[in-house]
């Protein structure tokens, strides 16, 4: 501003800077937010994968992969616990950066508020001593105005006045003279503090848009990372599916429980009917041993239902 007591440009930076400092604060408690988040969700996980039952009864290959499913949905829990430490970390990181540039800034705002100060009372100084000076100019005009009055003694204490002004007249100009060239040095102080302290805030808001923008990067990588791993978790499961045959499992349960591999002979009749004991009975029927059915039919879908996953051909549902 032209105005030399005019602190708008500065006022101006100092509120640009505190909005900065209430954006990285904002996003600090966005990863604080989201890390609470995270944490409730993983401990749902742990406690859904360890306490609700899923498949319990089941047997051979496909127990085997509902137990990797179970400790895979655990480690995902775990993964999201971990996450939200993380988080935490990255919060404190930030609160730890933006404490720091507002100490650093304080420092600065410090000795611009006591040069405003210094500049503003030495600025109102020189305008009084300029008023006063001034006042003085006109009296001394007036004074010799009065001259021309015919009174003699009136003349001599005239005279004797305006000696009185001139030398006052004097004073006032060379104090006017002195409160100029001190109110120049102290505009020349300011305006060096005031150079010194835009580059320093210009550097202090160029190193907060790079760690800003460098924590956002990293957060988004830190998701990112966080699916990757979740994914190959996922893909545990089904690499357990893959080895999940319904063949082997039938046959695991038939071998199992089996209790025979004959069928039961037919209930022959005997008369007692005639207490003819000689009567010689009818000759059963060898039995017949059970054949194991064919080859399983592959599970299919009604219309309208999602296709079912093959062992073989893996497609998923």
């Amino acid at each position: 501003s032209t105005d030399l007591t005019s602190t708008v440009g500065y006022d101006s930076i100092i509120q640009h800077l505190n909005d900065g400092r209430k954006n990285c604060k904002e996003f600090e408690d966005f990863l604080k937010e989201r890390a609470i988040i995270e944490e409730k969700y993983g401990k749902e996980l742990i406690n859904l994968s360890k306490k609700k039952p899923c498949g319990q009864t089941e047997l051979n290959t496909l127990k085997r992969s509902l137990d990797v499913f179970k400790q895979q949905i655990d480690n995902v829990g775990q993964g999201h616990i971990q996450l939200a430490q993380t988080l935490r970390e990255e919060a404190k990181k930030m609160e730890d950066f933006r404490e720091k540039q507002k100490l650093h800034r304080k420092k600065i705002e410090l000795i611009m508020e006591a040069i405003h100060k210094n500049r503003n009372v030495q600025y109102k100084k020189t305008m009084e001593v300029k008023q006063t000076c001034c006042c003085f100019f006109l009296l001394c005009g007036c004074t010799q105005a009065l001259f021309h009055l015919p009174s003699l003694s009136r003349f001599w204490q005239l005279f004797l006045k305006l000696a009185q002004t001139k030398s006052a007249l004097e004073d006032s100009d060379r104090s006017y003279q002195q409160s100029v060239s001190t109110l120049e040095k102290v505009r020349e102080e300011w305006q060096k503090e005031h150079i010194k302290a835009c580059e320093f805030f210009e550097t202090q808001e160029c190193d907060r848009i790079n760690y800003f923008r460098n924590a956002l990067w990293l957060h988004v990588n830190q998701l990112s990372l966080g699916c990757v791993q979740n994914d190959e978790k996922y893909e545990e499961i089904r690499k357990s599916l893959e080895m999940c045959s319904i063949e082997k499992d039938v046959d695991f349960f038939v071998n199992l429980r089996k209790t025979g591999s004959l069928a039961p002979a037919p209930i022959a009749y005997e008369n007692y009917y005639n207490a003819q004991r000689n009567v010689t009975p009818a000759r059963s029927p060898a039995p017949v041993p059970i054949s194991r059915r064919g080859p399983l039919p592959t599970p299919t879908s009604a219309p309208g239902e999602p296709d079912y996953a093959t062992v073989d051909g893996y497609s998923l549902v």
